[in-house]
């Protein structure tokens, strides 16, 4: 059996890209969803993924549900931080709860899932983190604070855990993706994805595919130099 991995919001849009490519690499995968069940057991049906089901921003179950996988799995080698929400409203607008939902789920299922994980990953030596933070962490977005704080947050996290983690093989990264070709951005009107697309180098939306690809990087045996890093994939829209 290959290394155990842990991808967060693993059922759909990006983080489904990443749990089958992740597989594909030849690692066992648990893949969590946040309450979506019908969709949730047909991804595993359909992939052979087991699918566990808590939500990120409460502590005690990102706990519990780690000891869980590793019950049934095995110790966890790699995390993928990638569960995310969105509240979008401008400062005006944006209510408390808009704030911290997003920050708790977003930035504290971050530390939440590193907690429960990393320990064990130091003892044994090994451990691979990588944490999805955003373009619009690095470049902020209008009506979006909530979300550009969290994404942002992420890349300074990221920095400081690999510290940690270094000399016990334990390397932590994060990647930024750009506007992907998910359900989500499929949604925004078409004059708005254009002008979207419009300020996109490549001219294109990039894929889910290609975000996973450069997980299935970092996380793999031989990219045990790389740390503290933050791989932006953006086709050219923000070279940071």
């Amino acid at each position: 059996m290959g290394r155990v991995a842990v991808v967060t919001g693993g059922t759909r849009g990006i983080g489904e890209a990443i749990s089958l490519a992740l597989k594909e690499a030849g690692m066992t995968v648990a893949a969590t969803y946040a309450g979506n069940d019908d969709r949730a057991n047909a991804f595993s049906v359909a992939n052979g993924i087991k699918v566990y089901r808590w939500d990120v921003a409460d502590h005690e179950a990102c706990m519990a549900g780690v000891r869980q996988v590793e019950a049934d799995l095995g110790p966890v080698d790699v995390l993928v931080n990638n569960a995310g929400i969105t509240r979008d409203t401008t400062m005006k607008r944006m209510d408390h709860q808009k704030w911290q939902d997003v920050i708790d789920t977003n930035l504290g299922g971050c530390f939440n899932m590193a907690k429960a994980v990393f320990e064990g990953m130091q003892a044994r030596g090994y451990g691979r983190i990588v944490n999805i933070g955003s373009i619009n962490g690095q470049a902020g977005q209008y009506g979006q604070v909530n979300y550009a704080a969290a994404k942002s947050g992420i890349h300074g996290f990221t920095k400081a855990l690999a510290q940690e983690g270094a000399r016990n093989n334990v390397t932590v990264n994060a990647i930024a993706p750009g506007y992907i070709d998910t359900d989500m951005v499929s949604a925004v009107p078409e004059e708005v994805l254009a002008k979207i697309v419009a300020k996109i180098p490549v001219n294109r939306l990039g894929k889910a595919s290609e975000i996973a690809k450069g997980v299935v990087f970092l996380t793999g045996e031989d990219s045990g130099f790389v740390t503290g890093s933050t791989l932006s994939i953006n086709g050219g829209q923000h070279m940071y």
